[in-house]
């Protein structure tokens, strides 16, 4: 497991319990609220502890700062690179977190103020409802460091209109508060200053019922109208580049569009997607357009072995690179290997994607029967050295 520096006295995660109603807190606020080993295995704990709380009606979730949280802990995964395997610990429990999450059988809210990126809005896309606010910022820029979309997001983005999914995976381009409510990532739109009052009102709710807890957000919720310049209203567009079947035919057809009148908004999007891993940009495309006939469950397992792969070295090392040049030196300037599209095998992705053992993959639940089986500790990995 690798080792984070993490002040043994701060409580990353707060749960506290008022009446029926139990409240999450991610407290990392200096980190954008990262999410940790740590953060990881509190949330399990709490999750399962109120899930089976006959007392707890709602449980609401919220981000301490001005993030809700900005994804998983790069540093994390970039200071285990040369030992292998060391994350794969918090990489088994965030997915199986993952799967609780989307089937969660009390009611759940996320209040999302500021940034809610990659596997952080894992904690907000699957609630029942999401609430958030015009400083809410969302993106899934994974395979622009040459990872991919994880945490369930292979699932949700192959969902989204048209070929929306394709676009956000690749392009790793940002969604406000509005435009998450308008695709269907976002519940509600609340604005920051009624969010407090909003938590206040769903605290001394005295009905907890589905009903109750959308009629009190509704109180607080504006009407939704997206700006003319919004990604949104580029639908048409969108779909006829991003259904292609290559990364190299989208960025072809893309380039293409940049040139009609009006399209000026392609050009930034374009240097992005050029920028990013070659091995990122095949390895999510492929994952998402699979997750269009998969179940979420057969999503996550396929996500956990992914995810293991890419930080194994499988068939290239561009996430410690991707890494090293956002978030250690800084320099923007990844050195990707392979360097270009062209030079990225696609049999080489396939292997990427190969079941592993039965015994090696994610042991999501298949039924309520056992509804929190398939823990770390229980499975083949915390019990048996797997080279």
């Amino acid at each position: 497991m690798a080792q984070q520096v993490v002040n043994p006295n701060e409580e990353v995660v707060l749960g506290q319990e008022s009446g029926h109603v139990r409240l999450i807190t991610l407290n990392r606020p200096r980190q954008l609220n990262v999410i940790s080993s740590k953060v990881v295995s509190l949330l399990a704990e709490y999750l399962e502890k109120w899930e089976n709380d006959d007392q707890a009606k709602l449980v609401v979730f919220k981000g301490a700062g001005r993030a809700f949280s900005a994804g998983g802990d790069l540093k994390m995964f970039y200071d285990g690179r040369n030992t292998r395997d060391s994350c794969l610990e918090v990489v088994y429990r965030m997915y199986w977190l993952c799967y609780h999450i989307h089937t969660y059988k009390k009611i759940h809210v996320a209040l999302v103020h500021g940034i809610s990126m990659g596997g952080g809005a894992s904690f907000m896309v699957p609630m029942k409802f999401s609430v958030v606010t015009e400083k809410t910022v969302f993106a899934t820029p994974e395979a622009s460091i040459g990872f991919h979309t994880d945490c369930g997001f292979s699932y949700m983005l192959s969902h989204l209109p048209g070929h929306l999914g394709e676009y956000l995976g690749l392009t790793g381009s940002r969604l406000n508060g509005k435009e998450l409510v308008a695709a269907g990532l976002a519940t509600h739109f609340v604005s920051l200053e009624k969010l407090g009052e909003l938590e206040k009102r769903l605290i001394s709710l005295n009905s907890y019922d589905e009903n109750s807890v959308r009629s009190a957000i509704e109180e607080f919720s504006s009407e939704i109208q997206l700006d003319e310049c919004s990604v949104l209203k580029r639908q048409s567009v969108i779909d006829k580049c991003f259904s292609k079947e290559t990364v190299a035919e989208i960025i072809n057809s893309f380039e293409a569009e940049a040139s009609a009148e009006g399209n000026d908004w392609i050009v930034p999007v374009l240097k992005g997607i050029k920028r990013s891993s070659p091995t990122g940009l095949k390895i999510t495309l492929k994952s998402i357009r699979e997750s269009r006939t998969q179940t979420l469950q057969e999503c996550l397992k396929k996500e956990f072995r992914v995810t293991m792969n890419i930080l194994r070295t499988l068939i290239s090392g561009d996430v410690y690179e991707g890494i090293r040049a956002l978030t250690i030196d800084k320099d923007n300037a990844p050195k990707w290997d392979p360097p270009t599209l062209e030079k990225v095998d696609s049999d080489r992705v396939d292997e990427v994607f190969k079941p592993f053992g039965e015994d090696l993959e994610l042991q999501v639940p298949i039924n309520d029967m056992h509804r929190w089986s398939g823990k770390y500790e229980d499975s083949i990995y915390a019990t048996t050295k797997v080279d």
